[in-house]
């Protein structure tokens, strides 16, 4: 998605999208020991390790207004064009932003350029039946195409096949991305979770609305937890989230 894109449906992003602590450790593991650190498509600062020195890209200005007082610093730049020189950094991070970028493998070729190392916290697509919301209510239509020309594999092979870590989805995760509400599913129903989760924030206004009165309604009668009950006994869920890493 573009910054302009950014501009129109990220104006409530920081009221939903916010840190989970569990996924930082994650991240923050996989820099290992780099002292300086770029983040890409840094949107409102989540996931920035203040520990460490940081230097955050973002392109959308929307984004970039809603970044907390003593936020690293940020530049109005994007993946695919950095404005900096060879090996810059300790480590480049892009944190589930690279499925926007227009040039997906340019981007990441830039992250390799500036950096000696490279952390991508991203959803692997060959998961998506695992994930209620698409296999019982076609959240994707079309549906993620499958490898090799899925996004994974584009991503895989920008990387030089990367170190991969598995990161289990919690229950009660902070940050509101598509499936961290695999075990509340009314929040799928709140206008601010929508918004803040660029599937729905592209889909047609209509779908949005048939897709939303159709949970409400298996909610209301109970047969989303006929299908699905088993999940409120789970803490976490592995969903195909993982962190992967390139040297």
């Amino acid at each position: 998605m573009s910054a302009p894109a950014y501009d129109r449906f990220g104006r409530s992003y920081a009221a939903t999208r916010t840190e989970d602590p569990r996924i930082a450790t994650a991240i923050h593991a996989a820099l290992g020991n780099a002292a300086s650190v770029l983040n890409v498509g840094a949107g409102t600062g989540s996931y920035e390790p203040s520990d460490r020195s940081v230097t955050a890209v973002e392109p959308s200005a929307v984004m970039r207004a809603q970044r907390p007082p003593g936020a690293a610093p940020c530049v109005d730049a994007s993946a695919e064009a950095l404005p900096f020189p060879d090996g810059s950094f300790d480590a480049a991070m892009a944190i589930l932003t690279d499925h926007h970028w227009s040039d997906r493998e340019g981007g990441l070729r830039e992250l390799r350029r500036v950096a000696r190392r490279v952390v991508v916290f991203q959803w692997n697509p060959t998961w998506v039946d695992r994930f209620w919301l698409a296999a019982q209510y076609a959240v994707f239509a079309p549906p993620p195409p499958p490898p090799p020309a899925d996004w994974w594999s584009v991503l895989r092979a920008g990387l030089d096949e990367p170190r991969e870590v598995s990161v289990p989805i919690p229950h009660d995760c902070r940050d509101g991305f598509l499936m961290a509400f695999w075990r509340r599913p009314e929040a799928y129903l709140e206008p601010v979770v929508q918004a803040n989760i660029s599937v729905f924030a592209r889909m047609a206004a209509e779908r949005r609305a048939a897709l939303t009165g159709t949970l409400r309604a298996d909610l209301e009668s109970g047969a989303w937890a006929l299908r699905n009950g088993w999940l409120l006994e789970r803490e976490a869920l592995d969903l195909g989230y993982r962190v992967l890493v390139a040297e």
